[in-house]
């Protein structure tokens, strides 16, 4: 866990500079210092959303042009809506590969997973024990009947901790830093292009977190 440990470490200062240099600009006007500050420094950031939710059209459109896609989520409920709806229609066709990671659902109380579902139990009593795993189970059945018929498509399962979203592909990166009391889908969101660090960043946090996953296991066919 060495290179995912350095790789955190060494990219949360550039990262908190690149969010807070948004923050301080009206809507209109953001993106420019974060872009002029993205190229000095080669952070490669090219937005800044405060929100995730408000990523998902751009996201739509990037995932339809995607050659490869790399996805981390936190329960993958956004995996089964209109945003990735283009995605599995075309996964068996054109794609080179597809690949998801979901927190595993199988460990029980002292899992990551379940401390996420405590915390945000203290801002959302909708979060009874046991619900997290409840969807990512939901999600991760609609992954697995895709990967049935796409043979490119590919489900693991991580249990690290869980603080980002991360979707990237052979061109950009989303990368969500989850807070601890808000939703995933209202902590903020950055759009980075390759080459940049960022961008980098994003795919070691991916890469990683797959090499020490586990296969999640596969629906046959009746």
């Amino acid at each position: 866990m060495d290179a995912f440990t350095l790789g955190v470490v060494s990219s949360l200062p550039a990262t908190a500079i690149t969010v807070i240099g948004g923050w301080l600009f009206s809507a209109r006007s953001r993106q420019w210092p974060v872009m002029l500050l993205s190229r000095l420094t080669g952070l490669g950031v090219r937005r800044v959303f405060p929100h995730q939710r408000q990523a998902s059209r751009e996201l739509a459109a990037e995932l339809s042009r995607a050659r490869w896609v790399r996805v981390l989520a936190g329960r993958g409920n956004e995996l089964t809506r209109d945003g990735f709806a283009a995605l599995w229609q075309a996964a068996g066709s054109r794609y080179e590969s597809i690949q998801v990671l979901l927190p595993d659902p199988d460990l029980g109380r002292d899992s990551w997973l379940s401390r996420r579902e405590a915390e945000m139990r203290r801002v959302d009593l909708g979060f009874s024990p046991g619900i997290l795993a409840e969807q990512v189970h939901i999600n991760a059945a609609y992954v697995t009947e895709v990967a049935r018929h796409r043979e490119h498509v590919s489900l693991r399962f991580y249990d690290l901790p869980n603080l980002h979203r991360v979707i990237v592909t052979d061109n950009v990166a989303y990368l969500t830093i989850y807070q601890q009391s808000e939703h995933g889908r209202n902590s903020p969101c950055l759009l980075a292009h390759r080459p940049g660090l960022i961008y980098d960043y994003a795919l070691l946090l991916f890469t990683t977190a797959w090499e020490h996953s586990r296969p999640a296991p596969s629906k046959r066919s009746p």
